[in-house]
């Protein structure tokens, strides 16, 4: 018997040990994260998008990802994909919701050469998964979103589809890699049926005995939190370029009339005065982001009678930095 007990105290303190070198021999993985930069929409678009690839390309990150609501397929993008392209390393997208103002999923997923509306990545020891919450459901029929379809009831918006949980867990499943999430609506808060959702990634870290699923990042709702559910860290990422408030913004005293009248979003938004985006690395131990602060084009949501928050969402012009460690 003590034999035995010593034998398995001698197996478990090996695998630690085992454990403890493997989490030291991950190899970094760096990369930069954007979101709803509404390019052609804002006077500055072209150039909130060359400040983010320049700081991906400065910071020599791996890859670049952006979260939705980015550009169109018409001739007014070439500006943007000559300066998308800048950035020479590998360069994910994410649907968003405007994305499909003007187009099917299959014609921007087409036009951007993004392997599906959902797909998955390695790089390193980490897998990366990208989701598409872009879906209405009436409680009988899940509908892909489509040139501007989802402008419904929002109980009926951003719910995703059973094919692709089905997907998910079998690509979760299929990997031993730690796995990062990438939504445009926030699968903690915005996507309709997120519960379910976590369910699978809950269930994923139960069945697989590890934190397999450690961070999701999300943007859409131009706002700025972190908090954890479940063991798994939810991270919204702010818009490069303004917040929607919904009600008059007082643009006349921001931008000069001409500007006003050419991009009409100016009417109900605060842009901010810098380009917001992040730069994350993933060790063996842990993830850190490094955010971008920026500040209100004034007038500021206070001087328009705004106080911190639209609903459940902080009111703020930044990405704040960010250190989740991972649990084993």
């Amino acid at each position: 018997m003590r034999r035995t007990v010593l034998y398995q105290i001698y197996i478990l303190l090996t695998a630690l040990s085992l454990f403890s070198c493997t989490k030291k021999d991950v190899q970094p993985v760096r990369f930069a994260i954007v979101s709803d930069l509404h390019a052609p929409d804002i006077p500055d678009g072209l150039e909130r998008m060359q400040a983010v690839v320049e700081a991906a390309n400065r910071e020599n990150v791996d890859f670049l990802i952006q979260l939705g609501d980015f550009i169109r397929l018409d001739s007014t993008d070439i500006p943007y994909r000559k300066v998308w392209d800048e950035f020479k390393g590998e360069k994910y997208h994410v649907l968003g919701n405007h994305d499909l103002d003007r187009y099917t999923k299959e014609e921007y997923v087409a036009g951007l050469n993004m392997p599906g509306r959902y797909y998955s990545f390695d790089k390193g020891d980490f897998h990366f998964i990208v989701l598409d919450g872009n879906n209405l459901y009436d409680g009988k029929e899940y509908k892909p979103y489509a040139r501007a379809n989802y402008y419904v009831d929002s109980k009926m918006r951003a719910f995703m589809d059973p094919e692709q949980m089905e997907w998910l867990k079998k690509d979760l499943a299929a990997t031993d890699k730690r796995c990062i999430i990438f939504s445009h609506q926030s699968i903690d808060t915005s996507m309709n049926n997120g519960s379910e959702v976590r369910s699978i990634l809950e269930e994923e870290n139960r069945r697989s005995g590890f934190q397999k699923v450690a961070l999701a990042f999300s943007g859409h709702d131009h706002s700025n939190y972190t908090k954890e559910i479940n063991g798994i860290t939810y991270v919204q990422i702010n818009s490069a370029s303004y917040v929607w408030i919904e009600q008059p913004s007082m643009t006349e005293k921001r931008y000069p009339q001409e500007i006003n009248e050419r991009y009409s979003l100016l009417s109900r938004s605060i842009t901010y005065d810098k380009a917001l985006y992040g730069i994350v690395t993933l060790t063996g131990e842990g993830a850190e982001m490094k955010g971008t602060k920026g500040n209100f084009m004034p007038p500021t949501p206070k001087e328009v009678g705004l106080g911190d928050s639209i609903g459940v969402f902080p009111l703020v012009s930044s990405i704040e930095d960010v250190k989740v460690t991972f649990k084993d």
